[in-house]
Order: structure tokens, then C-alpha cells, then sequence
């Protein structure tokens, strides 16, 4: 089947930055800017009525980020830069980290200035800017794009075995929609706080005829193999991400705490079976290759075949046929009927 080899796009929700004003300190009444603009120990506030919205961001064979098709701002086809990783404290000593993007205009100048905060910030709290990062705010970002099975996710092995995945381990032979019994390259394992954009989405038993509830990253994408089309759109192959079924029933997020999350890595992309739902893999692309060991990620290269010819392309579910409560009771019914 001949599909769009368009990069996928990663949604995430956005801050701009002139909406946290520093509040005392050197840069007193201005908004966050560019890490060298940056003094440490400012406290900043976040405006009230500030609210996120969606930067569509997506990787090119430039090595480089666009703004994406579909972005609720920014001027798509724009360059993204990752300026900075940037470290809060609140009063009551926790700290929060964000990443400082910049959208570049056609004369290279700054056409907007975004805050990604990696957890949820509250306004008219005092954060104090402890820490300005600018050599691992790629690795931030590609955390925060990698799709990740949680602790306790059963990944079906090709023998039939149904195997916990923090049990996995390298070399194990994992059975693949599509190219049968492939060998696991590497699993990678994190443990972040359960907040924002960060929070797993659950989906409750037999939601999508999963045998148990199935907990993942929220841009996780799912396969679904339509026998009548329920949804509109228009083919039998779908990739519906785990955060657009979400209804607060059967598909809620679950916040709060720390969830630890494991990444699946094949030499190439793959849909395989958790929790007898078929879901993908690890993709390496510009954004989430900075997560991979150095070894790794030498040894794999720049062109990735599998990886980069984005075998998958074309199947992704756009959000708004997924506007509705009932999307994860349609696509469970498009499946079985």
C-alpha cells in the first residue's frame, strides 16, 4: 500500500513566552527570551488567563524542525529552534522544567517565542529561574516525543507468551504485525513526574478489545484495522493517538505521582501487540533519536532504513474525526464488525 511519506508531527501545548513577566530581578517587567538574554535567581509569574495551545512541530530530513500543518500557532512550514531547557523553582521548593523554542521568520529573525513546560505551570505563583541548560534540550524534547509502554504492559512475544515489558530484555523476539518475529534492539526506561503533557493515558479493559487496561504516552499511537468505516476516513488502516480517545471514562489520564515509561526500539518501526492491542513502536526521526546512547546512535546512523522511509506514514487519524465522546466505542465496533 503506497502512503504519504509526510514527517509525523508532534502536538505539543505551548506557552508564549511574553506571558511569563519576571517579576523581580534583572529582567524586572520583561518576558522570558533567549537563554543569553537569561539571568539567574529571577522570579517570574505567569499571566493570568494564560492557556496553552497546540504547536504542531515536526522533524525534516534537513535534521531541523517545522512548524507543522494543523498547529492552533505559528506560521506552518516555519523553522523550530530549541533554544534552551530552562529550570523553575517554586515556593514550596519544587522544581519545574521547560523548553524555550523559537520560531524563525524567511530573514532569520524571531517571529514568536514559546515555553513548552514539560509540567503544568500555575499562575500568579512565583517561579525563580534556577538553572538555563542549552546543550540537552533535544534530549528534553525527544523524552517527551518518544511513544512509551508504563510498567506492568504485557508485549506479546512470537511465541504466543505474554511477557511484562520491564522483563524484556535485548534480543528478545517480539511478534510484529507486519514483519513477523523481530529481535528488540534496545529499551529504554525513565521515570518522569505524572503531570501535563508527561501523564499517562489509560484505556480501560476491552475499550479496543484489550484484555487488560492498557497504559501509555499520550501521543502513543494505536493501530486499528476497520472492517466497516465508523469514523469517516475513508480507508480500513488507522493510527489514532492514545490522547485523542480520551473521554474521561473508559480513556482518562491518569496525573499525579511518577510513572516510569520503557521505550521499544526495532531496526525498523513496527506495530506489535500490548495488551493484545496493536501499538507501535519506538520511531527514530530528528526528534527522538537524542534519547539513544551515543554507541547506538553512531552505529545506527544518519539514514535509518525502516525508520526514516516512515513505513507507517499515511495511516494517522486527524484530531477532529476524533472530536467526539464515543470515538473509542465507534473504532472498537469498526473492528469487530
Amino acid at each position: 500500500m503506497a502512503h504519504s511519506r509526510s514527517a509525523q508531527a508532534q502536538s505539543v501545548p505551548v506557552l508564549l513566552a511574553a506571558h511569563m513577566k519576571a517579576t523581580d530581578g534583572a529582567n524586572m517587567g520583561d518576558g522570558l527570551s533567549f537563554a543569553s538574554d537569561l539571568v539567574l535567581d529571577d522570579v517570574y509569574e505567569l499571566l493570568p488567563g494564560s492557556e496553552p495551545v497546540r504547536l504542531s512541530v515536526a522533524a525534516t530530513s534537513e535534521k531541523t524542525f517545522r512548524v507543522a500543518e494543523n498547529t492552533a500557532t505559528g506560521d506552518p512550514g516555519a523553522k523550530i529552534v530549541f533554544d534552551s531547557t530552562l529550570m523553575f523553582m517554586s515556593p514550596d521548593g519544587t522544581t519545574q522544567e521547560a523548553l524555550l523554542l523559537v520560531e524563525v521568520d524567511g530573514d532569520g529573525g524571531a517571529a514568536g517565542v514559546y515555553l513548552l513546560p514539560l509540567v503544568p505551570l500555575i499562575p500568579r505563583t512565583e517561579y525563580r529561574l534556577v538553572g538555563i541548560d542549552t546543550d540537552n534540550q533535544l534530549r528534553k524534547f525527544a523524552e517527551v516525543a518518544c511513544v512509551s509502554f508504563t510498567r506492568g504492559t504485557h508485549i506479546t512475544l512470537g511465541s504466543g507468551k505474554q511477557c511484562r515489558i520491564e522483563d524484556l530484555r535485548v534480543g528478545d523476539r517480539v511478534l510484529t504485525r507486519d514483519d513477523g518475529v523481530q529481535p528488540i534492539r534496545w529499551i529504554g526506561q525513565g521515570t518522569v513526574r505524572a503531570l501535563g503533557d508527561m501523564a499517562p493515558i489509560r484505556i480501560a479493559a476491552d475499550t479496543l478489545n484489550n484484555a487488560n487496561d492498557l497504559i501509555v504516552s499520550p501521543e502513543h499511537r494505536l493501530f486499528i484495522y476497520q472492517r466497516t468505516d465508523e469514523v469517516g476516513v475513508g480507508r480500513s488502516e488507522l493510527l489514532v493517538k492514545a490522547r485523542h480517545l480520551i473521554n474521561g471514562d473508559t480513556v482518562s489520564v491518569q496525573d499525579g505521582g511518577f510513572v516510569d515509561y520503557f521505550q521499544l526500539l526495532f531496526d525498523s518501526h513496527q506495530i506489535i501487540y500490548a495488551e493484545g492491542i496493536a501499538a507501535e513502536s519506538m520511531l527514530i526521526d530528528t526528534r527522538t533519536k537524542a534519547v539513544l546512547p551515543d554507541d547506538l546512535a553512531a552505529v545506527m546512523g544518519e539514514v535509518i532504513p525502516g525508520h526514516t522511509d516512515l513505513p507507517h506514514a499515511g495511516l494517522d487519524v486527524h484530531e477532529q474525526l476524533l472530536d467526539r465522546p464515543d470515538a473509542a466505542d465507534l473504532l472498537r465496533k469498526a473492528s469487530t464488525r
